[in-house]
């Protein structure tokens, strides 16, 4: 329900807290005191299109804060779950309007799109009135209604899973056909590419492999005479290698006798030798490390050319063919045993079918009785709102080749006003009074099916008095009993059975501006108000005593469970009779 809702500098409101109870409470006030802007701005929270003429005139933005304490168990907690929004403790909706004409959408102090805010809102709370044209409008809102009405949730269920399990068996039956089709159509060209990539036997990497050794064997077969050459200076027959060795030898056997005058000289040439031994070594290590048969590098460039010769016939990377003859080997296969398989396909496809004709059926069968149910629940709500004469209809359709997630109905509610004339959407044939009293008939039908845990009625009481205001007082009483019920009205028959009374007045802040203040009321201070709301401008003692006795049989009717009261004409002539008596009695 809602807790709290906070109003920051919104037209005539600067600033505004104001807690709710549970049941019902009513919001009065003169004409013109600003019931309205109370309404806009919790509308203005539950994400309705933003204004930049609600921002407070000589403000730079104002601010909507509503509360809302909700069971774990609600359809909203799985809302605010599904958009990843942390939803532990009390939902908080919150809209900033800018005075530039911007808003910003909040969701427990998560920005969101007002799109979203407004989808949530419309869990949390439904907003009523003679014109409101979103209640109850949307026939796809109708059919919920009434499997919240019947009990059919499991039933829709079974009908959604079977459509679902049925499309999905259409669908494989389509894709099947299309692939045969396009088999069909591209067999020659088919069998020949499974043959040419079957032999190719494409790899996935085996392009980069064959690429890098290529370039290898390429920068191999570059160096590999510069290495010959250079081995063979140092290792055959014009080495200079045997000729400085024999000299060494003889240096040697002369250094012995002028050691002074060779010793550096034949250190150093042993030492030019023993390099020169070491690089034809090297050499000829390098060489043998070098050598490749040159088929081989014929073998790879072949084949590297053949990878590429066929990914730009098929415009595929050379790594994708593999994976292109498997699909083509498939289709292939789906071409020569495609009928066998499409005739299973296709006898799934018609058992599921029938199973989701059989569900479909049974679940039109048990519309028809809940809808049946309801027109007669509603019917028993309008003679005492003095729609005797009306009759409240469920129009159905059932067509079995018009499959849905849904079922194969639609329903729309629909009246008939007076005997004799058509029968036609509620929104169309009934008038706006009308309208709010056909409404609230329903929702006190469908109070506890799946209605929005608050239920906000604005002035629905509007051009109606007497029995039928006293009617109406006690419907939005029951129906607050399941739900938390929130009435602006004109109407003391109402605001006699509310449990919370909040009083809207205008407050003059300096000559030039004024403010709008809401308060609750006591007891006593309830009875000066309805006593207003029955007298008018002058209100008289005989307002007074009626006041006190609406309210005190209201009371008593809410405790006993009774649900009725005695009609409006009759109570007030029996306050003022009440109120003659006692003081004629004071005077003797």
């Amino acid at each position: 329900m809602l807790v709290t809702l906070s109003i920051r500098d919104i037209v005539l409101i600067d600033r505004l807290d104001l807690d709710f109870a549970a049941r019902m409470s009513v919001l009065t006030g003169e004409t013109g005191a600003g019931k309205s802007i109370l309404l806009d701005s919790l509308s203005l929270a539950l994400g309705a299109r933003g204004d930049a003429d609600l921002v407070r005139h000589g403000e730079g933005q104002g601010q909507v804060t509503a509360v809302f304490d909700v069971e774990m168990a609600h359809p909203v907690r799985a809302f605010l779950k599904d958009n990843s929004i942390d939803d532990d403790g009390d939902v908080i909706l919150r809209r900033v309007q800018a005075a530039d004409g911007r808003t910003r959408s909040f969701i427990i102090d998560q920005p969101v799109s007002a799109g979203l805010l407004r989808q949530a809102g419309a869990l949390l709370v439904e907003i009523h009135g003679q014109h409101d044209d979103r209640a109850l409008v949307d026939p796809e809102s109708h059919r919920a209604l009434i499997d919240g009405f019947g009990g059919l949730t499991t039933d829709v269920d079974a009908v959604a899973k079977a459509y679902q399990g049925y499309r999905t068996a259409e669908k494989a039956v389509s894709a099947h056909e299309a692939r045969i089709e396009a088999a069909r159509n591209e067999a020659d060209y088919l069998r020949s590419s499974v043959e040419e990539l079957s032999q190719l036997k494409p790899e996935a990497g085996e392009e980069d492999q064959l690429a890098a050794r290529r370039t290898d064997m390429m920068a191999v077969e570059k160096i590999a005479g510069d290495l010959s050459d250079a081995y063979e200076s140092l290792n055959g027959s014009a080495s200079p290698i045997p000729e400085l060795a024999s000299l060494l030898r003889r240096l040697e056997r002369k250094a012995d006798q002028v050691p002074n005058l060779l010793g550096q000289p034949v250190q150093h040439l042993a030492g030019a030798l023993d390099l020169m031994e070491e690089c034809r070594s090297g050499l000829e290590a390098a060489l043998r490390e070098t050598e490749y048969d040159p088929r081989e590098l014929e073998a790879v460039e072949e084949r590297l050319f053949a990878l590429r010769a066929a990914s730009r016939k098929y415009s595929l990377p050379v790594d994708e063919l593999s994976a292109l003859a498997e699909r083509m080997a498939a289709d292939l296969s789906d071409l020569d045993a495609g009928e066998d398989k499409l005739a299973a396909l296709v006898d799934a496809a018609e058992k599921a079918r029938a199973d989701y004709d059989r569900k479909a059926a049974n679940l039109s069968d048990k519309r028809r009785k809940a809808a049946a149910r309801l027109e007669k629940a509603v019917e028993t709500e309008l003679p005492d709102l003095k729609l005797e004469r009306a009759k409240f209809i469920v129009e159905t359709a059932s067509d079995p080749e018009q499959r849905g997630r849904s079922g194969i109905d639609q329903l729309e509610f629909h009246v008939q006003t007076n005997p004799g004339t058509k029968p036609g959407p509620m929104m169309k044939v009934a008038s706006g009074r009308e309208l709010s009293r056909f409404l609230l008939a329903l929702k006190v039908c469908l109070a506890d099916k799946g209605s929005a845990p608050t239920l906000v009625f604005d002035e629905i009481d509007t051009g109606v008095g007497g029995a039928v205001a006293e009617a109406i007082g006690l419907r939005l009483a029951r129906l607050a009993s399941n739900v938390q019920v929130l009435t602006v009205t004109h109407a003391p028959q109402v605001a006699a059975r509310a449990e919370g009374h909040f009083l809207i007045a205008k407050e003059a802040m300096k000559p030039d501006r004024v403010a709008t203040r809401v308060k609750r009321i006591d007891e006593d201070h309830r009875s000066e108000e309805i006593a207003r709301m029955l007298a008018g401008s002058v209100i008289t003692e005989e307002a007074r005593a009626a006041a006190r006795l609406r309210q005190h049989s209201s009371a008593a009717a809410a405790i006993d469970g009774a649900g009725r009261d005695r009609p409006d004409g009759r109570a007030v002539a029996l306050a003022a009779r009440t109120h003659r008596h006692e003081s004629r009695g004071s005077v003797a």
